[in-house]
């Protein structure tokens, strides 16, 4: 009886050794693990948090004035009854400027696929407003134009720059 005692009590003890052993090692790994999915979550959440407050820069920086003063310049044009020089030097010049100003001083915000309509853009913008300059501050022309025009307006650069606009601001503010 003694010996099964001894026996017992050496099972018993060794048993709690290997456990606390066993023990040890499985929460070392579970703490190496989670530490493991903890970083990734980190980085996952850091990465998120970097593309969306990239994407709200751009679309408070650049792709919203751009798209209020697009429809600033649509108004004005559509509302053009003969020559009205407010119409076109306070609101149309300003805006073509602001837009292409914002074009070429918020460059590090235009999304990559918009670089090339970017470009129309400014070429249009500085066409148009050199024409301005030559009919009606410098007015070499000589001719009385009535509404100061280029015929190179890149209609597909602008709604590129309006669908970009709809997709990334429904992309940050759509709750779906």
């Amino acid at each position: 009886m003694e010996d099964f005692i001894n026996l017992l009590l050496s099972g018993l003890l060794s048993g709690s050794v290997i456990s606390a052993v066993i023990g040890t090692i499985l929460v070392r790994r579970s703490k190496t693990i989670e530490a493991e999915v903890k970083n990734q979550f980190e980085t996952q959440f850091a990465l998120f948090q970097s593309k969306r407050i990239w994407k709200e820069q751009i679309v408070s920086e650049l792709l919203g004035p751009l798209n209020m003063q697009f429809d600033r310049t649509k108004r004005a044009i559509d509302r053009w009854d003969g020559k009205n020089l407010y119409l076109e030097a306070n609101i149309i010049r300003k805006s073509n400027t602001v837009i292409r100003d914002l074009l070429l001083t918020k460059g590090h915000l235009i999304p990559p696929g918009l670089y090339g309509h970017a470009g129309e853009l400014i070429d249009h913008y500085d066409r148009w407003l050199e024409k301005f300059d030559m009919v009606r501050v410098k007015k070499e022309s000589g001719e009385d134009v009535t509404f100061v025009f280029t015929y190179d307006f890149p209609r597909e650069a602008e709604d590129a720059f309006r669908e970009s606009f709809r997709k990334i601001r429904d992309e940050l503010y759509t709750l779906d």
